[in-house]
């Protein structure tokens, strides 16, 4: 018979209670069988959805499913730390302090310790850049995650390389350059359309960039205001144009 635990966590609700029901879960004895063989690449994916489901609530204004959602974000956090423990490497503890100590350094307008350690620069970038040891542009390109949306990663690779005087630093020459990839993209033959239509994508993130505009973010709404208007049409009868 599976051993049944006769305990649950009291208030004050903490985050150390949530570490303790991992731990719980995780027991490699009477632990759940499907929580404790989890590991950081099996869980790889939730991670990913539960940050979608926390995105639409925010979208949706909706502060009921939003708390619900940070909380399921959060037990993410909670696991892959609690796998990591369980390893010896680090813990949440030291999970909750690199992040405060990240936070303090990176605001030397708010906190006296960090202006002292940071005098003379007052940039997001410039503090983030001494921070993480980035020296050179192929150091900041590199930290630019590949896993990251392809627009969102296309718009900050475009960012860092401007930091350095590379890439398009103009609004009206990227819009140039814009409608020189839609041209492209329209006379490619089959073979070259891919790389027209990735050549016509950068461009179009990249004019976004210099317009300030969050390409992702602009597609995605423009997605959602897409499927809606599908919808719509579709209980009008007519064609979505």
């Amino acid at each position: 018979m599976e051993r049944v635990l006769d305990w649950t966590p009291q208030p004050p609700y903490t985050a150390e209670q949530l570490l303790q029901v991992i731990r719980i879960l995780r027991d490699p004895e009477n632990g759940c069988p499907w929580d404790k063989v989890q590991t950081h690449a099996s869980i790889r994916k939730n991670f990913l959805e539960e940050t979608c489901e926390a995105l639409e609530a925010i979208d949706a204004d909706d502060a009921v499913l939003l708390r619900e959602e940070l909380g399921d974000v959060l037990m993410q956090v909670v696991f892959h730390a609690a796998i990591e423990e369980e390893r010896g490497r680090f813990t949440f503890e030291d999970v909750c302090r690199n992040v405060c100590e990240k936070l303090v350094f990176r605001h030397p307008n708010i906190f006296a310790s960090s202006a002292a350690e940071n005098a003379g620069i007052n940039g997001w970038d410039a503090l983030k850049n001494k921070e993480k040891g980035r020296t050179t542009l192929a150091d900041e390109l590199a930290t630019v995650p590949a896993t990251l949306p392809a627009l969102m990663r296309a718009q900050k690779l475009q960012k860092r390389a401007a930091g350095h005087g590379l890439g398009q630093q103009d609004a009206a020459a990227a819009q140039h350059q814009l409608e020189a990839a839609v041209q492209d993209f329209a006379t490619a033959d089959a073979a070259a359309k891919q790389e027209a239509a990735g050549r016509l994508l950068f461009a179009a993130v990249n004019a976004a960039r210099l317009a300030g505009v969050d390409a992702e973010e602009a597609l995605t709404f423009a997605s959602k205001r897409f499927a809606q208007q599908c919808l719509e049409q579709e209980q009008r009868g007519t064609q979505v144009e």
